[in-house]
């Protein structure tokens, strides 16, 4: 099964690099650099990950994380930043991120932590349809 990845990240270069480096390890990569696009995205299609940086020009990363974990709750996103802090790695994990790296990344770590978010993603699914299915049930009172 192919690793479906959104890359968010106001350095094009970088975004690019990133990108064609995940999908020579065999990922479905999309990006895009801005923050109001990646929301507009993930309406339209899903991803087993997200890496999302921190620091954007027109909507930062914690505020991109908590409009993205609103609508769509098993969604796995790794922040990136430059600028790392306790503080912000903190605020972001309380807002949903599943994980919080600094840049550069280290591609082979990187890449562990999407294939943890890919396994972290089909157990919520999962769990959500199997809460669907008990409902479904009682309602119909089979």
């Amino acid at each position: 099964m192919t690793t479906k990845v959104l890359l968010v990240d106001d350095e094009k270069e970088f975004l690019d690099l990133l990108g064609e480096r995940m999908t020579a390890r065999g990922m479905e990569v999309d990006s895009t650099t801005s923050a109001t696009d990646a929301l507009k995205i993930t309406e339209d299609h899903t991803y087993d990950a997200i890496v999302l940086d921190l620091m954007m020009p027109e909507m930062d990363g914690l505020q991109v994380l908590k409009n993205l974990k609103a609508k769509h709750p098993e969604l796995q996103v790794i922040l990136l930043t430059g600028h790392g802090s306790i503080e912000k790695g903190v605020e972001a994990m309380r807002q949903g991120a599943m994980d919080f790296i600094e840049k550069p990344a280290d591609l082979e770590v990187l890449t562990e932590k999407i294939k943890k978010a890919q396994a972290r993603k089909m157990i919520l699914v999962e769990r959500k349809v199997e809460q669907e299915v008990r409902d479904i049930l009682v309602s119909k009172g089979w």
